[in-house]
């Protein structure tokens, strides 16, 4: 499942990277490039707000872990690699920082809090992907790359919320049939 979830995530992000498109900025890249501005900075920000307003502690040190760790390969790699982005605006092209900073928060909500909160940061996360490619900031590989090392970090460092109550499932069997057993404290 998480085979086919992450290779979703993947073709979503970069199949309208190959569209290609005019050497000039239209109006609606430049739309598209500042929504994904926006995006790469709610999104954490938002997360950073319930965090706090659930005074999740531990899930704070977990996200501050992931954002730190994510930024500093991130711009390890700009720094060092250099490569030229798709407009030729300047050398920090590889990996794209928007992805990384969108897809470590999307792993970090889905991971500490579930899937309510995971599936609208994919899918923003996505948007915030394809953004980049369309506004040719970047080129899929360096979406893909960002992405992973967010995702990446976030799934080091942050530990579900499930085991904060020690939530424990184990198959059991009477011989004839077969069922879970779940238990968890509160």
């Amino acid at each position: 499942m998480k085979k086919l979830i992450i290779s979703t995530l993947i073709l979503l992000i970069s199949a309208p990277c190959f569209a290609g498109g005019d050497p000039h900025r239209s109006a609606a890249r430049k739309g598209v490039d500042t929504s994904t501005d926006v995006v790469a900075l709610a999104l954490p920000a938002a997360a950073l707000v319930g965090t706090l307003c659930m005074k999740d502690w531990k899930g704070l040190l977990q996200g501050v872990e992931t954002a730190a760790v994510t930024a500093g390969v991130t711009y390890l790699l700009k720094y060092t690699v250099k490569e030229p982005r798709p407009d030729g605006s300047n050398l920090h092209s590889f990996p794209s920082g928007h992805s990384a900073v969108s897809f470590a928060t999307a792993t970090y909500l889905q991971r500490r809090y579930g899937w309510k909160f995971g599936v609208p940061a994919y899918i923003l996360s996505c948007y915030v992907g394809w953004g980049r490619c369309f506004a040719q900031q970047h080129y899929w590989y360096d979406v893909v790359i960002g992405g992973a090392i967010g995702a990446g970090s976030a799934l080091i460092f942050t530990r579900p919320w499930a085991k904060k109550h020690n939530l424990q499932v184990s198959p059991v069997s009477n011989g004839t049939s077969i069922g879970l057993y779940a238990s968890f404290e509160f």
